[in-house]
């Protein structure tokens, strides 16, 4: 009922509905958003975010009531639904969610999109952290993340520099049922196979152009892939004989989505916008213009049955980052772990 009342109060008013989007860059392209204000007659406010943090200050600088739909990922959807700044969605009006791929039409399988057996947040953008390999140095491609502990790649091995992420990678290689989860009996040994890890870096990268460079001009073997196949492709452009894996512990992955807010002006246009952008020209400009996957179409260098391990909020970010800056530091394992 209250989108119903707000869609009718906003066309009572007689004025061309407004929708305000909060984007992250190549999400609303101008002619994304002239296209949808063509069909619907309504105009598009759009502003652009470039990190988390920015986006949760905007989203609750009012109380969510700045902007009517968003996109974030999975794992920080979690405290905007804790903080009730998001609203549930009606899966009836998407009609293109019948188009996604399998893996994304079911939200029992992708954590994090559901809470209290509703629908939050609807797939969109999305990449996995797999793991990039110089053929030249390998006989065959490597099928596991143990591989980034693999001595014969002693000093050629780049790793992103994320204490949140290398502790989930330590996770896996120990095998955890999850990489989020650290128990308090797991921290020592975790700690100890990332110092292990340390020796066989060639060093550490932020950026996905940095990372080619330090690929190409330093002879690396074997990459972690923060940034996926955007990563595959700069290194290609450069001429590196590279090949592309998901590991067989399945590759951390994030996944971006649309939300509605709790302050949204007119549901009913917000929800038409999400449906928009789950048509074939968005999905063909995310891809194609900006390399990133969409829900669409199958992405390149991925097969439906490589396992997908989506982001979720780790236990405790901020002692993982700062045991990973001891790591980095050279601290010894004990050492690491002290107080």
């Amino acid at each position: 009922a209250g989108a119903a009342g707000a869609a009718g109060a906003a066309g009572a008013a007689g004025a061309a509905e407004v929708l305000r989007v909060l984007s992250w860059p190549g999400y609303a392209d101008p002619d994304v958003v002239q296209a949808f204000e063509a069909r619907t007659g309504a105009r598009v406010e759009v502003t652009l975010v470039d990190s988390d943090e920015t986006l949760w200050h905007k989203l609750t600088a009012h109380d969510a009531s700045d902007y009517d739909v968003f996109a974030v990922n999975t794992a920080e959807l979690q405290r905007y639904i804790d903080r009730g700044l998001v609203v549930p969605i009606d899966a009836a009006a998407l009609p293109n969610l019948a188009a996604q791929l399998p893996r994304f039409r079911n939200p029992a399988t992708l954590p994090g999109t559901t809470r209290g057996g509703e629908l939050y947040a609807v797939p969109y953008a999305w990449a996995e952290m797999g793991l990039i390999y110089d053929r030249r140095q390998f006989d065959a491609p490597p099928t596991s993340i143990a591989a980034l502990w693999d001595a014969r790649h002693r000093g050629k091995v780049l790793i992103y520099n994320s204490g949140s992420h290398n502790f989930s990678l330590a996770a896996q290689v120990l095998g955890k049922d999850s990489p989020f989860r650290l128990d308090t009996d797991d921290w020592a040994a975790a700690v100890a196979r990332l110092v292990e890890l340390r020796r066989n870096l060639l060093t550490f990268y932020v950026h996905p152009e940095e990372s080619a460079h330090l690929f190409v001009s330093r002879g690396a073997a074997l990459m972690f892939a923060n940034y996926g196949t955007q990563q595959l492709q700069l290194l290609r452009a450069a001429g590196a004989d590279v090949g592309y894996v998901i590991p067989r512990e399945g590759a951390l992955a994030w996944l971006d989505c649309w939300a509605v807010t709790r302050g949204a002006g007119n549901r009913r246009l917000a929800l038409a916008w999400i449906d928009h952008l789950l048509g074939t020209g968005p999905a063909h400009v995310l891809s194609a213009r900006h390399g990133l996957a969409n829900t669409r179409d199958p992405a390149p260098h991925q097969d439906e049955t490589d396992r997908l391990v989506w982001l979720e909020p780790v236990e405790d970010v901020e002692r993982r980052n700062l045991l990973w800056e001891r790591i980095l530091s050279g601290d010894r394992a004990a050492r690491v772990l002290a107080p």
